[in-house]
């Protein structure tokens, strides 16, 4: 069987930035099993599974090479975005995905794609490990969300300058660890994120985790709008606003390549 399968750069217009994503619009099911070794051979971050089940609906997975996992914004910006470049759905249409994590909605929009997620609460708490310091950064801030950490740090530039070690990031969390901080103009705050139990050492450009930070600064700030920066070596950029218990993640996506997958 072929699948058709595209890779995509979400939360940027620059080929060869932001965080790459690969989509996979299968014609039949393939099964877990299927899917997970496509992700792996893939070997990205994540790689996306869209099934439609009816008009504008679509079942959408996501996968590690490692493992599925429950929330992926990148991923699902990719996806959105194949489904209006390839026509499958017009651009003043809304997609709606059914996921793990409940139904996401998904539009077009001049700034790129929005996409309407849940918000991830945060719980303010300090680090059995990390209370003081973070790879020889001052930390002033932590919070607890699900299998992640958010540890803040005091400037932009720690952020920029942070060495990870990935083993002790490991020892010290479940899934991984959001290192933040506030930001320098243009953007609100600055962000990285490591996650190596689950087979990503540096996430590019982490949508999930912006669900959680928005709370998170919410909560110092009162802010609920954010323009956010992920400072990693392809680095990305996106726009969050705060509605109750949902966000909406503006961002961009290009497309890199196209092809067909043999299964």
């Amino acid at each position: 069987m072929q699948i058709p399968i595209v890779q995509i750069d979400s939360f940027t217009d620059i080929p060869f930035s932001g965080n790459p994503a690969a989509v996979c619009f299968l014609p039949a099911p393939i099964g877990e099993e299927g899917m997970q070794l496509i992700a792996a051979e893939m070997n990205l971050s994540e790689t996306a599974f869209i099934e439609q089940t009816g008009d504008n609906v679509f079942n959408l997975r996501w996968f590690t090479p490692t493992t599925e996992v429950d929330l992926c914004g990148h991923a699902t910006l990719a996806a959105a975005f194949m489904l209006y470049d390839e026509e499958i759905v017009d651009r003043d249409t809304v997609i709606n995905f059914e996921t793990k994590s409940g139904t996401l909605t998904v539009s077009h929009h001049e700034e790129g794609i929005i996409m309407d997620f849940p918000v991830i609460e945060t719980t303010d708490t300090t680090h059995p490990v990390f209370n003081n310091s973070f790879m020889d950064k001052t930390v002033i801030g932590a919070a607890k969300l699900n299998k992640n950490w958010i540890i803040e740090l005091a400037s932009y530039e720690d952020i920029e300058n942070l060495i990870p070690d990935f083993s002790k990031i490991a020892e010290n969390s479940e899934e991984g660890i959001i290192v933040t901080a506030i930001g320098k103009a243009p953007y609100d705050i600055y962000s990285r994120y490591f996650a190596p139990n689950i087979g990503i050492m540096e996430d590019p450009v982490t949508g999930f985790a912006h669900c959680a930070l928005m709370d998170y600064w919410h909560k110092k700030s009162q802010k609920s709008s954010l323009h956010a920066y992920q400072a990693s070596q392809r680095e990305g950029e996106m726009r969050l606003e705060l509605n109750r218990d949902r966000v909406k993640i503006f961002g961009k996506a290009i497309k890199i390549f196209e092809g067909y997958m043999e299964v």
